[in-house]
């Protein structure tokens, strides 16, 4: 697997050099020309192309693969893949379906806990395998299932007859979350049923005081900006948590990026002058006092050289764009 992440960054970095751009002094150059929205829709174009890649995988093994798991770290655009690959089936005549893995939680008393006893909704225990395993075997036997509902308030399972599922023939059904493509969680499932994605926020620009390739600042950016704008969760707090995150990563996400049959780079050369017209307000928002204020200046000296977009070129980026799902504007 580390093969196929390595070949999809050279493949990114690839595209990168073929269109000029191979650092964020490059990338500088073209948006102070005012070729911004050109850059923005030939990124997209780009994505659309990878979407439809993958599309075209699934469709070929459509008989063979009946499920499409789906998986990557933090804040990689998971959502908007899931629902953008989907779009892309339908346009070849298949039926996606959606099943959430969130709705196959454990009722909240068999939920385990943490070293620090709070509940660990991360941990692989906390999802009942044994119902998601007979949903999945039903399904693919041709049998009706009632999917699950999880009240995360009342932290119990319900059975909502009006969720009746039935896999027909051309129907393929889609499961994003950050276990999917562990073989734990679907150990009763024929592993040839199963198309896995891995979906990371790859990056090939070198510049500024470090080399902007991690996936990882990246990602944190894209975190604060979705997460200030649509959870109640400030950027402060985002930080702070980052380190948890990070850890449950290296966890449950990493160790299994193997099983990953392609992978799919979210990034955009544009992401980083666009969070960094919303991220730095943010971070400078962030005290001295706070014990995320080091990390925050990190960041702000992280963003330094990039030139951030402007408000008629960020109005530019269409609505199905990834990058929509953590700006907001979505319509997927």
């Amino acid at each position: 697997m580390k093969n196929k992440i390595e070949a999809a960054r050279r493949e990114y970095a690839d595209w990168c050099a073929a269109i000029g751009i191979t650092s964020l002094e490059k990338l500088s150059e073209v948006l102070n020309d005012g070729a911004a929205i050109s850059l923005i829709n030939l990124c997209e174009a780009r994505q659309e192309r990878k979407y439809a890649e993958i599309a075209n995988q699934i469709f070929w093994q459509r008989k063979k693969h009946r499920f499409v798991m789906m998986s990557g770290p933090s804040s990689s655009g998971k959502t908007s893949s899931s629902l953008r690959i989907a779009q892309q089936c339908r346009v070849l005549g298949l039926n996606p379906k959606v099943i959430e893995l969130d709705n196959y939680f454990v009722d909240r008393e068999h939920t385990p806990r943490d070293e620090n006893g709070e509940y660990d909704f991360e941990a692989l225990e906390a999802m009942n395998i044994k119902l998601l395993n007979d949903n999945l075997n039903d399904l693919l036997a041709g049998r009706e299932v009632i999917i699950p509902k999880f009240d995360f308030k009342a932290g119990k399972t319900i059975f909502d007859e009006s969720r009746r599922m039935k896999l027909e023939p051309g129907d393929i059904l889609f499961m994003e979350g950050i276990h999917a493509l562990n073989p734990a969680l679907t150990p009763e499932v024929d592993r040839d049923r199963l198309f896995n994605v891995y979906i990371s926020a790859l990056s090939a620009l070198k510049g500024g005081h470090k080399v902007h390739g991690s996936t990882t600042d990246k990602r944190l950016l894209r975190r604060i900006v979705r997460d200030n704008r649509t959870r109640g969760i400030s950027p402060e707090d985002n930080i702070l948590r980052w380190p948890s995150v990070r850890r449950g990563e290296t966890r449950n996400i990493f160790p299994y990026e193997d099983n990953a049959r392609v992978v799919f780079n979210s990034s955009t050369l544009y992401d980083l002058p666009l969070l960094k017209y919303y991220a730095e307000p943010l971070l400078y928002g962030i005290s001295e006092a706070s014990p995320a204020y080091a990390k925050a200046q990190y960041l702000i000296k992280f963003l330094e050289p990039v030139v951030p977009l402007k408000p008629a070129e960020i109005a530019a980026i269409p609505p199905t764009s990834i990058m929509r799902e953590f700006i907001g504007g979505q319509t997927l």
